[in-house]
């Protein structure tokens, strides 16, 4: 549907309305062009005051023919025109008020013609210039982890804001990003590319092919193409950073998504397996596929350093928010970077912890909220976070060997805690992206009420 066919269809949905009801309909929606916030009243002020300054010359210009004509043809029709033959003020309101009138209806077709193609359909062009300018105003909210939970959060959190952030981790080495970083040498992708994705403008046909992934082909089985693209990218503009900006751009991302850093890091871990012994496992992939209780994790290289651009952004941030994804493997490798949970402790911004919603085979088994939230400060120290968000919804079918994550009283003493329904009704083991976004928000305004402390 159109921007003009809305009204139409508006007016043929409601026939039982009068011409002057329908008539005041349409006036009440074009006044909201005038609601604060908009951005759109200081350049209309411009605009009538150059129409003013320009009436003045013109009027200067008719004032010194009066002055200086004499007797001709024209003089009368022209007195005529001016309407000389009413008093003034009413002079002044019929051709101001005509003039107001041309000038609103030139403004006001100029700009559905010139924005129409970036209008959805069916989407008022108030509600659309409105709604971009309340997320480009949104705060700036930095969120550090990875995987399909980063992802589902930015997915919702765009909806509010334009200033997201997002920092993720580079320690992949499974599947199509690891086989990239292996044969091309660059940082694996795929955790970027979600988060690309779901951070998208517009998330219908060329995010769904920026996701797509073969199925067959020699070569190609196994890839997505936004893996493909990145690298292809990187090779041509040289520079890993540069190629996630570059994808952006195509995608239409509002925001920005940085690597934690820019140094090829391999993951380790020390797991406890079921007789008590301790296993050195190398590679993010062997710690998921390894039997046993993740014990410790850390980089190779120990000191490796934060991408500078991703310290600045949790430096100026409003909002820091840690998680969802998976605890070892996508929140911690992020954390134990050099530099970038000092960044974090340093910021004054709120920081959230978002804990799952489902326990993870390999690396949470067993895990309650109290338990995620131990792991990250036994890592990275304690008091990092302002809030702990938790799921108390628990309805629904999570699968073999996968348990719900829930608060225990030992969290509710440790530190504060919000719990809201978050799941996602059709895969209960994930968040829902709009619930858990308006929550975060929400609590950021202060406007879900009372913590539990």
């Amino acid at each position: 549907m159109t921007f003009e066919s809305c009204y139409d269809s508006y007016d043929m949905q409601e026939p039982q309305k009068g011409f002057f009801s329908r008539l005041w309909e349409r006036l009440r929606r074009e006044l909201q062009w005038f609601r604060p916030g908009l951005g759109y009243k200081r350049w209309l002020i411009l605009v009538f005051l150059g129409t003013a300054l320009l009436g003045m010359g013109l009027a200067l210009i008719v004032l010194d023919v009066y002055r200086n004509a004499t007797d001709t043809w024209w003089l009368p029709v022209l007195s005529t025109l001016s309407l000389r033959f009413l008093d003034r003020p009413i002079r002044v309101i019929i051709f101001g008020g005509i003039g107001i009138v041309l000038v609103m209806v030139g403004i006001w077709g100029s700009n559905r013609s010139l924005l129409r193609p970036f209008v959805p359909p069916g989407k008022p062009l108030i509600d659309a210039l409105e709604s971009y300018r309340r997320r480009d105003r949104g705060p700036r909210v930095v969120v550090i982890g990875g995987g399909h939970g980063l992802a589902a959060l930015l997915r919702g959190l765009k909806q509010y804001t334009h200033n997201l952030t997002a920092i993720v981790t580079v320690a992949d080495d499974g599947g199509s990003s690891g086989e990239i970083r292996r044969d091309m040498g660059i940082l694996p992708p795929g955790d970027i590319r979600n988060c690309l994705a779901a951070m998208s403008n517009n998330e219908d046909l060329l995010s769904q092919v920026f996701q797509y992934r073969f199925s067959t082909g020699k070569g190609l089985e196994g890839h997505s193409l936004g893996n493909l693209f990145i690298t292809a990218l990187t090779e041509v503009t040289g520079s890993f950073e540069e190629a996630v900006a570059e994808s952006g751009r195509v995608l239409a991302v509002y925001g920005q998504v940085l690597p934690a850093t820019l140094t090829d890091v391999r993951l380790l871990a020390d797991l406890e397996d079921k007789d008590g012994k301790i296993i050195h496992v190398s590679g993010e992939t062997r710690i998921r596929e390894t039997e046993g209780k993740v014990k410790q994790v850390w980089l190779d290289p120990t000191n490796t350093p934060a991408f500078p651009p991703a310290i600045s952004a949790i430096l100026s941030a409003d909002l820091i928010l840690i998680g969802p994804g998976s605890l070892y493997s996508s929140m911690l490798p992020n954390l134990l970077v050099r530099d970038l949970s000092e960044a974090v402790r340093a910021s004054r911004a709120l920081k959230f912890f978002i804990c799952n919603v489902a326990t993870e085979r390999g690396e949470t088994d067993g895990f309650s909220c109290f338990d995620h939230v131990r792991a990250v400060e036994e890592h990275v120290g304690e008091g990092m976070f302002d809030l702990v968000i938790c799921n108390n919804q628990f309805k629904g079918h999570l699968g073999r060997d996968v348990n719900w994550v829930k608060v225990d009283e030992r969290l509710l003493h440790h530190t504060a805690v919000y719990c809201a329904d978050l799941i996602d009704p059709d895969y209960p083991w994930r968040h829902n992206s709009d619930l858990l976004a308006k929550t975060v928000m929400d609590l950021f305004y202060e406007r879900t009420g009372p913590l539990i402390e």
